[in-house]
């Protein structure tokens, strides 16, 4: 019997040798499987030279005629990974509303995992889930706008809407026992 290290190590195997870089039907690039990548299997590492998010800023566009276009990923330190320089495949991931995939942080460093099962010529996505440096408003979540064409899309990449709650709790009408007297 295996132990649940093991099998959880068995997961966190990476796969990058069955992705590759093509042309994607949503934006640009996109990174697919070659072959099947099973659930919860690490895919790959999100690589690049790290900064502090002030130097970040301060970098000029990647695409200058699309500045919104990113390459950075936050870590939870305050640093951001550049993927425009010494970045590896995994900046062409593609964002979508309904993700097959998912990236987690582990001791700084990001990995992308499978949420399911993925086949051959399948394209990962992610939620990028962006944060602006702006406040958000209408024009800057059309600066951001998702092309996945998910039916659960919400027609931007950046990170959901908090839902509100309410405070006061609906009132509750007293049952009447019907019961004969």
């Amino acid at each position: 019997m295996k132990s649940k290290s093991s099998s959880k190590k068995a997961t966190r195997t990476p796969v990058a040798s069955r992705i590759e870089v093509r042309c994607s039907g949503i934006h640009g690039k996109g990174v697919y499987a070659t072959a099947r990548i099973r659930k919860g299997a690490r895919i790959i590492e999100y690589t690049g030279r790290r900064l502090p998010w002030k130097k970040a800023m301060d970098l000029a566009p990647h695409h200058p005629d699309d500045p919104h276009h990113t390459l950075l990923f936050s870590l939870d330190n305050g640093d951001v990974i550049d993927a425009s320089a010494g970045g590896n495949d995994s900046r062409w991931i593609n964002h979508s509303c309904n993700p097959n995939c998912e990236t987690m942080e582990e001791d700084g460093r990001i990995f992308v995992y499978a949420l399911r099962g993925l086949r051959p010529d399948e394209e990962l996505f992610y939620d990028y889930k962006l944060v602006p440096a702006e406040r958000r408003t209408k024009k800057t979540e059309k600066k951001f706008t998702c092309l996945c064409r998910t039916t659960k899309c919400r027609g931007t990449m950046l990170e959901p809407k908090k839902r509100r709650t309410s405070r006061r709790k609906k009132a509750v009408p007293a049952r009447r026992n019907r019961a004969a007297r």
